[in-house]
């Protein structure tokens, strides 16, 4: 395995530049009428051009048959392994909304739901609100106070919070409350370690109160606490990579794993389209060597189970494409975090499609187009997805040689 003590031993600052493209949830699975995923159902005529020129395979996020968070699966494409860097949502999320997370604080990811007159969740995303209407009720939760513990709450993007505590002898290791299923309530924090009993404890007189603030206030009438998570102190990419590395993403999440990285994370709107994300990496791209860029809609629509408009998203990808390809990256890499096949209506097992182009290096394989059974048979073949980054290295000359 190449670790990232390996790679610092090789990498240098100079070399090509790399555009890492991750469209999220990206892989899929056939539908019942014509067999064709929603990567092979979609006209994708900018991407099937790049595969036929390139090459392609397909990454395992984390291991084979293991579903991954979006957390973990991206930390694998930035070249960590994500099984021995972990990550927990919460600071994932509180860091890409600008919550400091320092060494003894525990940040958590918390989602508004909608729940019935028996306290049973109806809606584990109360019915997706606007970040407008979660904005509302996080105000009411910043009035929330427990002794012993700083408390710091803020809206991520629609039914999405952050809440991070500060004090003495706090500990991360908590369940969560998301039973990750409706027709039942929320599940108690419980801790997961004797150390972690006073954190559980807080985190309960906490929901208890929110209850109080939010019971008339449906859809988004309770919530769910998750990914509790301290500061993961992960290695840089400057230190790591020899990297000036840049991050456009428009959810919290996502800016978060980038910062934790040592990513710089390129101000963006929450209403932002494909097409202005793309903008906004041609306005930066001169002064960075790599830049991730993520879309988000196909995991969402995948997760909504709808196959259409997934479909819908990755065409909208291919029609905005020419605004990245007139950058002419030394490298380009198209690939998703891990699949959301719509059938499956949520994060899975399946590899996920990657392509590779990097007209000065790659060997063109068989490839004709962007698929999932294209990739099965592509030369880049099954790989782990933390070993993208050296991949990508490799193509930009940016790797010395290992060995006399």
């Amino acid at each position: 395995m190449v670790d990232l003590e390996f790679i610092q031993r090789l990498a240098h600052d100079q070399g090509g530049k790399i555009l890492l493209l991750v469209m999220d949830g990206l892989g899929g699975l056939p539908r019942p009428k014509d067999g064709l995923t929603e990567l092979e159902a979609a006209h994708t005529p900018n991407l099937d051009r790049l595969a036929k020129e390139g090459c392609t395979g397909l990454s395992i996020p984390v291991a084979r048959g293991i579903s991954p968070g979006s957390g973990p699966a991206h930390l694998g494409l930035f070249g960590y392994d994500a099984i021995k860097y972990e990550v927990g949502r919460g600071v994932l999320e509180s860091v890409g909304i600008g919550l400091d997370v320092n060494p003894g604080d525990v940040a958590i990811r918390g989602n508004f739901c909608t729940v019935d007159d028996s306290g049973n969740i109806t809606d584990r995303r109360a019915g997706r609100i606007s970040t407008e209407a979660g904005a509302e009720r996080v105000a009411r939760l910043t009035k929330i106070t427990i002794p012993g513990v700083e408390l710091e709450v803020k809206i991520a993007k629609e039914y999405r919070f952050a809440l991070v505590m500060r004090g003495e002898g706090l500990n991360p290791a908590v369940s969560d409350t998301d039973p990750q299923a409706t027709g039942v309530p929320p599940l108690p924090a419980k801790p997961l370690v004797p150390e972690a009993k006073k954190t559980a404890d807080i985190a309960n007189k906490w929901i208890e109160e929110a209850k109080h603030w939010l019971k008339d206030q449906a859809p988004a009438n309770m919530l769910t606490l998750r990914g509790f998570a301290g500061d993961p102190n992960l290695p840089k990419y400057a230190d790591v990579f020899k990297l000036r590395a840049a991050c456009v993403a428009v959810y919290p999440m996502y800016k978060g794993v980038s910062k934790l990285v040592g990513m710089n994370v390129i101000p963006t709107n929450v209403n932002d389209t494909t097409e202005d994300e793309f903008k906004h990496v041609a306005r930066i791209w001169k002064d960075y060597d790599f830049v991730f860029c993520h879309i988000k809609y196909t995991d969402s629509r995948g997760e909504d189970g709808d196959f259409d408009a997934k479909v819908k998203v990755i065409e909208e990808v291919d029609k905005h494409l020419p605004i990245l390809l007139n950058l002419n990256p030394d490298v380009m890499i198209v690939t998703g975090d891990h699949s959301t096949p719509a059938m499956y209506k949520s994060h899975s097992w399946h590899p996920v499609p990657t392509l590779l182009h990097a007209p000065a290096t790659h060997m063109p394989d068989r490839s004709q187009c962007f698929g999932e059974r294209e990739c099965i048979t592509g030369g880049l073949g099954q790989f782990f997805s933390h070993e993208l980054m050296a991949l990508a290295m490799g193509h930009a000359k940016r790797l010395e040689k290992y060995g006399a």
